[in-house]
């Protein structure tokens, strides 16, 4: 028999296997089938598949019966839109996607494969967890997974693409990767699902609402990226890849978007009011800012008192961290300071220059906040922005007050250039506070209101003004809005050859 009969061959004993009544229910819950997932996902015709042959070996519980060739997981390299990329994707028409112990030793494999040759790794899961007749199999080879993701983490970007059920020892691996897809209606993750909590905790709930698309997007933080079909799912994975480098010792891709870098931003003056109680959207001011149509939104439905994401300016890649007025004041809290400081360390880690957009009256307060540990995921933000290397530089648009003006925008802390615009507002806290603190005597006796109002006056003359802190050399240039982009393209432009040494150890001690 020849080798390409012999190929053949294999190709049709493996699809004989596959359970054509499991490939429709797929089709029939609106999934695709593993394979049309990478045929989506890769280049045409750049996919080559790794270890197709290898198969469980336990018998326990009539499993030779079951075997199939791969093992319920496709694993293999392609590309996209040119660029190689390493793949696995679980097959639930195979055993609910169950892992075991080739099946998990395959998926560490390709991760190891990736590290070695830099290159992003894409997982498409779709799996019920465990494969409980092999024992403790599985769980060696999952062990494995997830020493490789982090021995790759920081080193090459890695996305986990939730494609249907992911339970139990699957959701870890997505836990430790940068980025986490999810498709409204299709994807669940959770530990343990809906019939063991009722039986523990006599808890009912559906897996939508343990942990569907929208629980992970909105309320745990979990997932990244909210998709309502695997198309534009893919779609989105696709956009995510054109932003970010191959590993950490290549630069991001520069993409011609044809904005002019000389393109004056008069469209500012309206979209920010003058009056720092007023609320606005910061994606507005992003949208004017930055290339056109070039902002790509991180965590859009998570902690939305901040947004971060990517953008280009003058074709290159960066990473955005804004506040958002219409929500909380913008105000800093717990789920926006795990947001910021997670995004910061990846674009530290990935040569992405970081721009701040700064409008902020400080850390949320509050009961709630601080028994919940706002000191604790607060520090974080210190920590990422103190521990990156990468060109990182603040605008204050409006307000910086106090710990978030640390945090965001303090030169004694790290960052390169300091922006500000003539209305903003740099100081411990606004006017009002702090002279209810500082002249608490006066305003409680006669003629208050009155002495308020001019110690307030007074009070933001003095301090609450850009020039002071530009005096003590906490600010570097004071602008126009309207020349806000000529500015940051100016800046990031002379911080593109940075250099930064940290002193040598094995690791800090994140406050985690």
């Amino acid at each position: 028999m020849s080798f390409k009969k012999e190929i053949k061959g294999f190709k049709d004993k493996r699809d004989n296997l596959i359970d054509r009544e499991l490939i429709k229910k797929q089709h029939k819950k609106g999934k695709l089938t593993a394979r049309e997932r990478l045929n989506l996902l890769l280049d045409k015709d750049s996919f080559i598949e790794t270890n197709a042959f290898a198969e469980l070996t336990d018998n326990n519980f009539d499993l030779q019966n079951k075997k199939v060739a791969g093992d319920g997981v496709i694993t293999g390299y392609g590309t996209i839109s040119k660029r190689p990329v390493y793949v696995y994707a679980q097959d639930f028409s195979v055993m609910g996607g169950s892992m075991g112990e080739v099946h998990t030793r395959k998926i560490a494999n390709i991760i190891s494969s990736a590290l070695k040759t830099g290159c992003p790794v894409i997982g498409l899961l779709d799996s019920g967890g465990a494969r409980i007749q092999e024992g403790i199999g599985g769980l060696g080879g999952g062990g494995e997974i997830f020493l490789n993701n982090t021995m790759a983490s920081g080193v090459i970007p890695q996305l986990s693409v939730i494609m249907g059920p992911c339970a139990g020892i699957a959701v870890y691996s997505p836990a430790l990767t940068d980025f986490v897809f999810m498709v409204d209606k299709i994807s669940n993750m959770f530990i343990t699902g809906p019939d063991v909590i009722k039986t523990v905790t006599g808890e009912t709930i559906d897996f939508e609402g343990l942990g569907g698309a929208s629980i992970h997007n909105q309320k745990s933080g979990v997932a990244h990226f909210f998709t309502n079909s695997e198309k534009e799912c893919i779609n989105t994975i696709k956009k995510l890849i054109s932003y970010i480098p191959q590993n950490n010792l290549e630069n991001p891709p520069s993409i011609n978007t044809g904005d002019n870098p000389d393109r004056v931003n008069n469209n500012l003056a309206d979209i920010v009011p003058d009056d720092p109680k007023k609320a606005y959207d910061v994606k507005e001011v992003i949208n004017e800012v930055f290339d056109k149509n070039s902002f790509f939104e991180v965590h859009e439905y998570y902690a939305q008192n901040a947004v971060v994401g990517f953008a280009r300016l003058n074709n290159n890649t960066i990473g955005i961290v804004a506040n958002q007025p219409k929500i909380l004041a913008g105000c800093l809290d717990i789920n926006s300071s795990d947001k910021i400081a997670r995004f910061v360390r990846f674009c530290d880690c990935f040569n992405i220059p970081l721009i701040n957009l700064v409008d902020v009256t400080g850390y949320l307060p509050g009961t709630e906040q601080e028994h919940g540990g706002i000191i604790r995921h607060g520090a974080k933000i210190l920590y990422a922005y103190s521990e990156a290397t990468v060109p990182k530089i603040s605008l204050v648009m409006r307000k910086a007050y106090g710990g978030a003006y640390i945090a965001l925008v303090s030169k004694d802390m790290g960052f390169d250039k300091v922006i500000a615009w003539p209305i903003s507002e740099i100081a411990v806290m606004g006017a009002e506070q702090a002279v209810n603190i500082i002249f608490r005597n006066e305003i409680n006796g006669k003629n208050g209101e009155k002495i308020k109002k001019e110690r307030i006056k007074e009070f933001s003359e003095k301090f609450l003004n850009p020039y002071e802190a530009a005096k003590r050399g906490k600010v570097d240039v004071i602008i126009e809005p309207k020349e806000t982009r000529k500015t940051l393209i100016k800046c990031l432009d002379i911080l593109t050859n940075k250099r930064e040494r940290r002193p040598s150890k094995k690791h800090g001690t994140i406050p985690l």
